[in-house]
């Protein structure tokens, strides 16, 4: 692979992206901009942004590395990514719309009158917008030392100071273009290059040698004839985790969530919903490419333990000369945009909840959330420098898990069942926070477990979430007087569409 090309195509992401930045601070001048774009953003290019910040480093590194790894079973994570915003529709985009709160915590505190609630759903939010962080300034490194053999630290000090140039000085109005344009990028770097492979496989196939050993390098199986044969121990176990975890974690990811306060109404998040169901569908069809090829032309990958570099190198092996090296540079790019849209969505997510909940006595308005920025940033980014990586889709598939494991029943029994209470969505919170947490700490010290217990910590999503929502569920019943006097007024308010309040006039309220 060619340093220069790569490097070259990296900075002009970094570039494009300040530039396209910069477009939108011209629109940033109040609060609301910062925080939510004023709630003026349409669902086309809304459906984009959230496309750009939910096209993180383990969709477009990450899901190619599985596969590449483990098979056809890594393939319910796009599903489960893009079939969680079905979840989303369903069950939460309007009445989160309708309840005008800017955070979860808002969300929490508003539905549930209490301060208790809000001050664990707080922490929760910034504890799974760092698990989340962390694996995009590792990938962003482990991207750029594979392409210019830079240190670690190098591409995740590069995307943070990026991202914090934007969201200081333009906020979530200025992010909102700069996400748009990036999904876009990645498509094409992506799209272009995967052609190109199918082409040359195609034309290999039909010359491929009786031994398909000698192309793939000795894996199980012959991956020629069958490239997604799957390797994974306790394959249905794992399957139905992944379902779980992705299916349910989606609506708990505090950049996901804060995105429907961005519509103008209910309606506009239903809309932006299903647009952003046939983007990402468009694209989780490609990685998946990345890694059935990955095992027929890149099968050495896998012993050298360097899985979530296929996207990146696979081009210049199967095309070879300046085309491959031109593929590879583009690959890149697209890398470095995920990276970058993915990180700026948290950042703005973790700095709403630390400017209102954290550090808002002390400076106002936009003060206060630029100040909170630069903490969101900084704690991850020393994180993923000094704790060591354990693949970008890994991690990210276990930032799922906690959010399943505690916004999930959070959201759904909060929003379809009154009688929830304080008392049962704080023990609900902590018992899925500690659980999946407690499996998240497991896994990132490297603690050797084999068998099922091993399988269990790495994927828990299966037996945490519904160990909370039992929990959440019958504390609720065990304190029916804690249940919220205004119950009934806040349920109207969450079901009740724009245009029927509207018709009935001031009174509605």
């Amino acid at each position: 692979m060619s340093t220069g090309l790569a490097v070259t195509a990296v900075l002009l992401v970094a570039l494009a992206t300040l530039s396209v930045g910069a477009y939108g601070w011209r629109f940033s001048r109040t609060t609301s901009d910062f925080f939510v774009a004023s709630r003026s953003v349409r669902p086309a290019l809304n459906a984009s942004a959230i496309g750009g910040e939910y096209l993180s480093a383990a969709s477009f590194l990450g899901v190619a590395g599985l596969v590449l790894a483990f098979g056809s079973d890594m393939l319910w994570y796009p599903v489960g990514w893009t079939a969680g915003y079905l979840v989303l529709l369903v069950l939460v985009a309007a009445p989160l719309r309708r309840s005008g709160a800017y955070t979860l915590p808002d969300f929490a505190e508003a539905r549930l009158e209490s301060r208790a609630v809000r001050r664990f759903s707080s922490v929760l939010v910034v504890a799974v917008g760092w698990l989340y962080l962390m694996p995009q300034f590792q990938g962003a490194g482990l991207s750029l030392g594979t392409v210019a053999g830079t240190p670690a630290w190098t591409g995740g000090l590069l995307v943070g100071a990026v991202v914090l140039v934007n969201v200081f000085f333009g906020g979530m109005r200025s992010i909102t273009f700069v996400q748009a344009f990036q999904y876009w990028l990645k498509l094409t770097a992506l799209l272009l290059p995967a052609m190109l492979l199918l082409l040359v496989w195609r034309g290999d196939g039909a010359t491929s040698p009786a031994d398909p050993s000698v192309v793939t390098g000795g894996l199980p199986g012959d991956v020629w004839v069958d490239p997604l044969a799957s390797t994974s121990p306790h394959a249905l176990y794992t399957t139905y985790s992944i379902i779980v975890a992705t299916f349910l974690g989606t609506m708990g990811l505090p950049h996901v969530v804060v995105r429907f306060y961005t519509n103008p109404d209910g309606r506009a998040a239903r809309r932006t919903t299903l647009v952003v169901l046939g983007l990402l569908g468009l694209f989780y069809v490609l990685p998946p490419v990345y890694g059935a090829l990955g095992r027929i032309y890149a099968p050495d990958l896998v012993r050298a333990g360097a899985t979530d570099t296929v996207v990146l190198e696979l081009p210049a092996r199967v095309v070879g000369g300046i085309g491959g090296e031109l593929l590879s540079a583009l690959t890149a790019a697209g890398a470095f945009a995920a990276f970058l849209s993915t990180s700026s969505g948290l950042t703005i997510a973790v700095a709403g909840v630390i400017s209102q909940d954290v550090i808002g006595r002390r400076f106002r308005g936009v003060q206060s959330f630029q100040a909170a920025a630069v903490v969101a940033v900084v704690v991850p980014l020393f994180l993923a420098v000094t704790v060591e990586s354990v693949g970008v889709a890994r991690a990210v598939g276990l930032a799922f898990a906690v959010a399943a494991s505690t916004f999930c029943p959070l959201l759904v029994l909060g929003i379809w069942w009154r009688r929830l209470t304080d008392a049962g969505a704080v023990a609900g919170l902590v018992v899925g926070g500690a659980l999946s947490g407690g499996a998240v700490v497991l896994t990132l010290v490297d603690v050797e477990l084999t068998g099922w217990p091993g399988v269990l910590v790495s994927q828990p999503a299966a037996w945490t979430v519904p160990t909370a929502f039992a929990v959440m569920a019958l504390v609720s019943l065990l304190t029916p007087s804690r249940v919220p006097v205004h119950v009934s007024r806040t349920m109207v308010r969450l079901h009740t569409p724009e245009t029927v309040a509207l018709d009935r006039g001031p009174q509605a309220d």
